[in-house]
């Protein structure tokens, strides 16, 4: 989806190109941080009692799940200690 124009488009890529590398990285930073809170604040509001450990599965989930067919990212979650442990 498109909502904004090639012109505005052109002006915001110019504006940020302006930048030096360092300002970009750390804007860069600054929105995973945001991005990854809000994902955080996400899957307690739908389980308050989530463990770390799920918190941590569905942060993977959801910035990296589409990225893998669903067997692949099962692999990965177990081999990065993601998977729940049974008491």
């Amino acid at each position: 989806m498109r909502d904004t124009s090639v012109e505005a488009a052109r002006k915001q890529h110019d504006m940020l190109m302006r930048r030096s590398g360092e300002d970009r990285l750390k804007m860069a930073c600054s929105m995973l941080t945001a991005a990854r809170a809000l994902v955080h604040a996400s899957v307690l509001a739908r389980d308050p009692q989530a463990s770390e450990t799920t918190i941590r599965r569905m942060l993977f989930v959801r910035f990296h799940g589409q990225d893998f067919e669903p067997a692949t990212c099962d692999k990965i979650i177990t081999a990065l200690g993601l998977m729940e442990t049974e008491a």
